[in-house]
């Protein structure tokens, strides 16, 4: 059921009100904030992981110390890469902190998702 014009407004005055009051809790939950991880960083990293985790198992299999702290290095990085935020998403963050209030406010990305699907009824209709 959609929203009337009232609500609408209700909704986006207290938006509003959140980014006024509070910016850092209106900004961890926004979509930005969730989705900040690659999904190109995490299949990488996990590969990384897998070979490492090889060279620990050949290292034990050969016993070999050194292929095994480098094996459980090389685990490491992998993690670290797959937990690691995007260049890009990392870039938009800094630069919507580094614009400040100047301007038009910047919608969240639950707020704008929740008006794309308020207007996609409104055309159906």
């Amino acid at each position: 059921m959609p929203l009337s014009e009232h609500e609408q407004r209700l909704l986006d005055q207290l938006e509003q009100q959140l980014h006024a009051e509070d910016p850092k809790f209106a900004q961890a939950l926004s979509s930005e904030a969730k989705h900040s991880m690659s999904m190109r960083n995490v299949v990488i990293g996990v590969l990384i992981v897998i070979v490492g985790l090889v060279g620990v198992l050949g290292a034990v299999a050969l016993k070999i110390l050194l292929l095994g702290v480098f094996g459980f290095l090389v685990m490491g990085g992998g993690v670290y890469l797959a937990l690691a935020k995007s260049k890009s998403a990392s870039g938009s963050q800094q630069s919507t902190r580094a614009g400040g209030n100047g301007g038009a406010k910047q919608k969240g990305g639950f707020m704008n998702g929740l008006e794309e699907k308020w207007e996609e009824r409104r055309r159906q209709q």
